[in-house]
């Protein structure tokens, strides 16, 4: 395996909820091993927890990602490439602080790997630039011009030989060409790879930002509108204000007068009749107030009555409690005194029978 754990602690692992982006959805049932990973086959940093069989987070670190403490037992950061935010709860405050010295240690280490990989890159970049145009003039040279030649006098013909030494620095340059090639489009493999979670992201940031921003524009049309429906109803109270307070026409000041005084009189006389009644009623009200009283007095002796009736009720229960006791044993005494003159009965009969027979004999 080319991963080893670099760091690890114990912490309850969460997810944020997809749908609300607000709240959290635990993603363990108990405290799991985070740790840290780095993967030296492809040169990166890595965050994994595995809860059972399944593993609950797979993080790969890289320079834009930021840790945040929100509280003092708990912190999250985010994950663009796996679109979710994890969030870990720790059982100490220290534990916490170590997490995050550590994120933010291997954090400068993936930086710091990206700046090598990408100076290799523009390295690679610069010699394929050079060596390109040194080979192509090669090639030129090698279709153009004759090969080396090694002349041997033979008995009666010549033999022409390449030259070994063109060969060797041909196959070399070659070799080195292609290997400098394949560097290149790994590479390149792992720069598109980047851009192309990049170009996600912001696209992802991009359609967050226009949702915000359709949703900016809702709330100002809403508040628009209650800023005019605010505004209608002020109108509205301040002309019923103006209607209750403005002075009546000159012909209805005329006529109300007449019409004021007569309803004073009706009015006066309305009440003068009203003042008649009630003192009539007065009088009959303090002779109601002597029934009342004498009401409430036989209330009181039908009160003493009823607690007599009581007492009394409750002593001839006991009485007859008492009755029933006495019937009760007087009753066992009988049937006690009956068994005993059945027994006497019965031997009575005996003796009589033993006399019969004596009588007989």
């Amino acid at each position: 395996m080319g991963e080893q754990p670099l760091f690890s602690a114990k912490a309850h692992v969460f997810q944020i909820d997809p749908a609300t982006k607000r709240n959290w959805i635990p993603a363990s049932k108990h405290a799991v091993t985070v740790s840290f990973f780095y993967d030296a086959s492809r040169s990166v940093y890595r965050i994994i927890s595995v809860g059972g069989t399944k593993a609950i987070i797979n993080s790969t670190i890289t320079p834009n990602m930021t840790f945040t403490k929100t509280s003092q037992k708990f912190g999250q950061w985010a994950d663009s490439r796996a679109n979710t935010v994890y969030g870990l709860g720790f059982a100490t405050e220290q534990q916490l602080q170590q997490f995050s010295e550590q994120f933010k240690e291997f954090k400068e280490a993936a930086r710091l790997v990206r700046e090598k990989s990408q100076e290799k890159f523009e390295l690679i970049n610069a010699g394929l630039n050079i060596a390109a145009p040194q080979l192509s003039q090669g090639l030129s040279e090698d279709r153009h011009s004759p090969p080396p030649l090694l002349c041997v006098n033979g008995p009666g013909e010549d033999k022409l030989f390449r030259s070994k030494s063109a060969d060797i620095e041909q196959t070399s340059e070659k070799e080195h060409v292609k290997k400098m090639l394949s560097e290149g489009s790994v590479c390149e493999g792992n720069m598109e790879t980047e851009l192309y979670t990049l170009q996600a992201s912001n696209s992802k940031l991009v359609a967050a930002l226009h949702e915000a921003n359709c949703s900016i524009e809702q709330w100002k049309k809403q508040l628009a509108e209650y800023q005019k429906e605010t505004d209608r109803l002020r109108e509205k109270v301040a002309e019923l204000e103006a209607q209750s307070g403005h002075p009546a026409s000159s012909e209805k000041s005329n006529e109300e007068p007449s019409h004021s005084v007569e309803e004073i009189e009706a009015l006066i006389k309305a009440k003068d009749e009203e003042i008649n009644t009630l003192q009539c009623k007065k009088s009959d009200f303090g002779e109601l107030e002597k029934e009342r009283e004498d009401v409430h007095k036989r209330m009181q002796e039908l009160e003493e009555k009823n607690a007599e009736l009581e007492q009394q009720v409750q002593r001839a229960e006991q009485t007859l409690a008492s009755s029933l006791d006495a019937r009760q044993r007087t009753e066992s005494e009988v049937r006690k005194v009956i068994e005993v003159l059945d027994l006497k009965i019965f031997d009575l009969n005996d003796l009589r029978q033993n006399l019969a027979k004596l009588v007989d004999k």
